[in-house]
């Protein structure tokens, strides 16, 4: 089951039944103009210096790995017996996390307004997700944080990685609402009956999809519809 909330969160109770499963990056906070690149440039220097090639070569096998499986991490576990954990770890360090997060001014006050539990769910690390959370000010919100070493490196939009999400926290999909900025795993949530919304700056509602929004501040008015 899902933890009970920790003490010094002021969270709306969880009585209507709803868990919230919201994406982190370019969801709950804007990573494209500083994160997205930084790791895409630690994860091309890790290639390079694990498989020996130059930097041309590295940045390929990484963008070849992940249009192929979804994720470079992926490719290397399966072609270079790359060890996830070590990979996960050299690439997810950041010299001034706090300067890079750019955060929704109203998150928390969006957080507080939506009925249910919350969960984070995501395809990066553990250790960078609760970083993170912790600079949003918003950690004590969430009941959860599973990330791709919980779904034993099988990624959104794997399914794999969805129904070990359901069994862990001993939550129905039909009792879900994900929210994320990503179609493609919104697809998935949806073929596994979860309810889902998309979030974008120029969201449009794609087929398979319930709801599309601009803004996170807009999700608290979907209530009614969710």
């Amino acid at each position: 089951m899902l933890p009970a909330m920790p003490a010094h969160a002021t969270s709306i109770p969880d009585s209507d039944g709803r868990v919230w499963v919201f994406d982190l990056d370019n969801t709950l906070h804007d990573a494209s103009p500083h994160i997205f690149p930084h790791m895409n440039s630690a994860m091309t220097a890790y290639v390079s210096r694990h498989l020996g090639v130059d930097e041309a070569r590295a940045n390929e096998l990484r963008v070849q790995y992940w249009r192929r499986y979804g994720a470079t991490l992926l490719g290397l576990m399966r072609h270079h017996g790359t060890d996830p954990h070590h990979f996960l770890w050299h690439t997810h360090q950041f010299g001034d996390l706090h300067a890079m997060v750019l955060a929704h001014p109203a998150l928390r006050h969006i957080l507080l307004r939506l009925p249910g539990r919350k969960v984070v769910f995501s395809n990066a690390p553990h250790h960078y997700c609760l970083a993170v959370l912790r600079i949003l000010k918003v950690l004590d919100l969430f009941d959860g944080v599973f990330t791709i070493e919980h779904t034993r490196f099988r990624p959104k939009p794997d399914p794999a990685g969805f129904r070990r999400l359901f069994r862990r926290h001993g939550i129905p999909p039909r009792r879900c609402v994900m929210v994320e900025d990503s179609v493609e795993n919104l697809l998935t949530a949806k073929r596994l009956g979860m309810r889902t919304v998309l979030v974008g700056p120029a969201a449009r509602r794609p087929l398979g999809v319930d709801h599309a929004i601009g803004d996170l501040a807009e999700l608290p008015r979907l209530l009614r519809r969710l």
